[in-house]
């Protein structure tokens, strides 16, 4: 796959939210590693609190999981763009949008529970489905099918349910 597929966003944009704060998406760096599974881990805390486990086996899973996540990613979109989500100066969460001939793929945003509810999320999707438009694709994310949030949430952007596969709901926003 090629990286000409993504649009390109020269440097990095400062947003501003609604409650008059910023947001800038910054490329991952090595520096950011237990940040992004300390997020991972945050995003599964509920799934994760339904066993019981022995001492540090949560945090061998996680990492695992994590793992496994990346180099899914990655093996599936390589020249995909993973980025932190700053706020305020502030490490808050990450993207990871990939692309091909066919679409744009957000493979994974995830914030923070602090920073949630600011518009961060809406401000970080109406720019993807701007760079849908601009590319005459659809932009297309899986939804975990227990989390009715951000089904609502993406439902509420324009997003539809093409596809249902047991635990994931494949939403696509056409341009």
């Amino acid at each position: 796959m090629d990286s000409n597929f993504l649009p390109k966003i020269d440097s990095p944009t400062q947003l501003t939210l609604p409650d008059g704060g910023y947001v800038i998406l910054r490329p991952v760096t090595l520096e950011d590693e237990e940040f992004l599974i300390a997020l991972y881990a945050a995003t599964r805390a509920e799934e994760l609190a339904q066993a019981e486990w022995a001492e540090g086996q949560q945090e061998i899973f996680v990492r695992w999981q994590f793992e496994l996540q990346r180099r899914e990613y990655n093996a599936r979109f390589p020249s995909a763009r993973h980025n932190v989500i700053v706020v305020d100066d502030e490490r808050a969460g990450r993207t990871w949008v990939g692309s091909d001939e066919k679409q744009i793929r957000l493979l994974d945003i995830a914030l923070l529970e602090k920073f949630q509810n600011r518009g961060i999320g809406t401000l970080l999707l109406r720019r993807l489905m701007d760079e849908a438009a601009q590319a005459r694709k659809p932009l297309r994310h899986m939804v975990f099918v227990l989390n009715n949030d951000a089904h609502r949430f993406y439902e509420r952007l324009g997003f539809v349910v093409i596809e249902d596969l047991g635990a994931y709901k494949h939403m696509e926003f056409q341009p």
